[in-house]
């Protein structure tokens, strides 16, 4: 069976009306078969079962209905990547229900902006985050713990609600590097285009010790860390603390791991000056910012395999990549994100990068929630293409190049300039750890928007007068003269959101 006929298989079984989230997340899986390696702060760990997996969820399902959980209601969960996470999570799909994830540096006012736009009426957290949720009305907190505590002498749920494979499983909100986060509902079938992407774009296979350092309370994390290899009945390491570079490798090294996803921001957080000693990755894979080509080759250097760059949105998933599977490998080409995903066409569109609608079985999304008019904006006249608002460029050989954001492209002298392009060449030189490239109103009224730089060095390195000519200088040879930084602006960080997406309009703004 070749990729697509496989792709097409698990549309097909996922698709059902007789669909069930338990089952296909967990129940038929070997029960004494590793479904998750749960590792705490201390790098202690435990190894949790696909059958105390399903007996825990069972039993949490039982808790939740007595506290008036039902199918179609809206849950937001707000825990670290923990057990009681994916016992809770397990659990409300059992009965179900939609979860909307929480990530836990949320402020309240963004736990407030889904807990309200999803219309939920409870809330799942624990202690550390409860402070979070007690200010917003009209929600009933549950404490995880204290469910965890009833959920050991309750009776197991008999039996699990089937959603079939158009029915929600979960409600999950755009980042909002653009605007107002917007409710993206997630079907249940979307788990054949996940693990279409587990198998061919990240290559896991059952030998891998597989870790997506992504957190599941973002798409790349609850899609590729979570769902993806419960559907694929595949181990998935957790670490249960925050991103340090230090603890990141530690965790590669100590526990093995052979497969290795994460954001652009942390492979170049470990290349800043992590000990890498003893560390070889059999794949390493990106997404969620564009991936420059010095990080490629740092890859083969200290990693010992490329890193291999994917792109995707809340709303699709990931549809474009670099694959790893010997079926789908091509060879990288620097700047570029690889080719469609078994089960997509891709295409560009008004600049745009573009989704073929009737050519991409696997594709989902169906809307925004209470947003007809963002959804609207989503497609061409005809609903022939979805347009991901992100500018790009196709070679012959279909290999697709990012350019940016379709609001972040830079208007300078009649000329259209990609940061991306201007980045990639920047982040070249020895002394750049990260760069951001943004357009800023021409002072002198002439050009319209001059391209700025923003740069955080390596250790060891000034930014001085000396470094920024030579830095614009590099542009000016190895890219273009029309599109060189006219300033250089050294600084200690860059701004982002929480899931690590550079927030550009920050950068952008007056004084910034």
């Amino acid at each position: 069976m070749n990729a697509e006929q496989q792709t097409r298989a698990w549309l097909t079984e996922y698709r059902s009306p007789q669909a069930s989230a338990a089952h296909l997340l967990c129940d038929r899986h070997p029960a004494d078969a590793v479904a998750f390696t749960l590792v705490e702060p201390d790098l202690s760990a435990e190894s949790m079962t696909w059958g105390q997996l399903a007996d825990e969820s069972r039993r949490m399902a039982t808790v939740l209905a007595a506290e008036g959980v039902q199918r179609g209601e809206c849950v937001p969960v707000l825990l670290g990547k923990r057990r009681a996470l994916v016992v809770t999570l397990l659990a409300l799909w059992r009965l179900g229900a939609v979860h909307v994830p929480l990530f836990t540096a949320f402020a309240t006012g963004a736990v407030e902006l889904r807990t309200e736009g999803s219309g939920a009426k409870l809330v799942v957290t624990d202690a550390s985050q409860r402070s979070k949720v007690d200010p917003i009305d009209a929600v009933t907190v549950l404490d995880a713990d204290e469910l965890v505590a009833r959920a050991a002498t309750a009776e197991p749920l008999a039996e699990s609600v089937a959603i079939g494979g158009d029915g929600t499983l979960v409600q999950l909100y755009t980042s909002g590097t653009t605007g107002k986060p917007k409710g993206v509902p997630v079907p249940l079938f979307c788990l054949a285009s996940f693990q279409t992407y587990l198998h061919y774009s990240l290559d896991v296979t059952e030998e891998d010790v597989f870790w997506n350092a992504a957190d599941p309370g973002w798409a790349y994390g609850l899609y590729y860390a979570l769902l993806a290899p419960m559907v694929a009945g595949r181990t998935s390491l957790l670490l249960n603390q925050g991103f340090t570079p230090e603890s990141t490798v530690e965790v590669i090294r100590r526990f093995g791991v052979t497969n290795f996803a994460a954001a652009p921001t942390i492979y170049r957080a470990m290349r800043a000056g992590s000990d890498l000693d003893g560390i070889t990755l059999r794949r390493a894979s990106s997404a969620g910012e564009p991936l420059t080509p010095d990080i490629v080759a740092w890859g083969v250097a200290e990693l010992g395999c490329e890193v291999r760059d994917q792109y995707g949105q809340t709303e699709l998933g990931m549809v474009i990549g670099n694959h790893w599977h010997p079926e789908l490998a091509q060879p990288l080409r620097p700047g570029s994100m690889g080719q469609p995903m078994p089960g997509y066409a891709a295409g560009i569109v008004d600049g745009q990068i573009a989704i073929d609608v009737p050519g991409s079985p696997l594709l989902w999304f169906s809307g925004y929630d209470a947003a007809p008019e963002k959804t609207v904006e989503r497609y061409t006249a005809d609903g022939r293409w979805y347009l991901t608002a992100d500018t790009g460029q196709v070679d012959d050989e279909g290999y697709f190049a990012f350019t940016s954001r379709d609001d972040d492209v830079i208007l300078a002298a009649g000329y259209r300039i990609g940061p991306f392009d201007v980045e990639s060449v920047l982040a070249g030189h020895p002394s750049v750890n990260e760069v951001a490239v943004v357009g800023r109103p021409d002072p002198e009224g002439i050009r319209g928007e001059v391209v700025e730089a923003f740069v955080v060095l390596r250790s060891g390195f000034v930014g001085d007068d000396a470094l920024a000519d030579e830095l614009k200088k590099l542009v000016r040879d190895e890219y273009s003269k029309h599109a060189y930084p006219r300033t250089v602006h050294f600084v200690d960080s860059l701004p982002k959101t929480p899931s690590g997406k550079i927030q550009r309009f920050i950068l952008r703004r007056e004084g910034a």
